[in-house]
């Protein structure tokens, strides 16, 4: 392979990954929203802290997109402002989402408050899955081909976005099948823990520390 023919590959993955991290802030900008809606109208605390969740990640992914951005031009360059900021507000707002989920999980189970259909949540959180799982497959293949840590790190955050999805589902699809109020309130309690996490996560992030979500970081 000559210079020029590697130096157009690496512009064309780099393409690619600017792309699926435009895909992924579009993705859960709608996710956000019909989920929020459901989550509300059927009073799904499960369904509606996914949506919350959903609108967060935007914040997150429109930060992955200036980080592409920067990392294309020269890849040895600090985070930018924007990143950073981003990042900040993100791991506010994951801590915020745990802490109101959390109140008002506790709420519900005390009142024993009953969700009127998990159906929305078992729909929504099988599309997601799926739309996860093609998104970390891709990030996973373009982080490889430009050896980027980055962009590999931004895949496993998009793989705690599958374990979300899949405490949704498994929460609503136990619900829709024996009408037990208190498993919606457990849904989102779950839900709380992966919320910590990316909190945190961001918030290191934004100190410059590379984390792989999930995993132990390292200065």
């Amino acid at each position: 392979m000559t210079l020029l023919t590697e130096r157009v590959s690496i512009q064309r993955y780099f393409t690619y990954a600017l792309w699926l991290g435009v895909l992924t802030v579009f993705y859960n900008l709608a996710e956000g929203l019909v989920s929020v809606y459901f989550g509300y109208s059927d009073e799904t605390l499960a369904l509606f802290g996914f949506g919350v969740d959903s609108f967060i990640e935007v914040m997150s992914g429109l930060g992955i997109v200036a980080m592409i951005l920067r990392i294309r031009q020269n890849p040895d360059t600090p985070r930018g402002q924007f990143e950073q900021t981003a990042l900040r507000i993100t791991g506010a707002s994951f801590y915020l989402l745990a802490l109101g989920l959390a109140a008002t999980a506790i709420v519900n189970i005390f009142t024993g408050h009953k969700p009127e259909t998990a159906l929305p949540g078992l729909v929504i959180s099988i599309i997601s899955i799926f739309t996860m799982w093609a998104l970390v497959a891709a990030k996973r293949k373009v982080g490889h081909a430009l050896n980027s840590a980055p962009i590999l790190a931004d895949a496993n955050c998009t793989l705690v976005c599958i374990y979300m999805s899949l405490v949704l589902l498994a929460s609503s699809l136990v619900y829709q099948l024996t009408g037990f109020g208190f498993i919606d309130s457990l849904g989102a309690l779950g839900l709380i823990y992966f919320s910590i996490n990316e909190g945190r996560e961001a918030f290191e992030k934004a100190r410059g520390i590379e984390c792989a979500c999930g995993d132990e970081c390292h200065t």
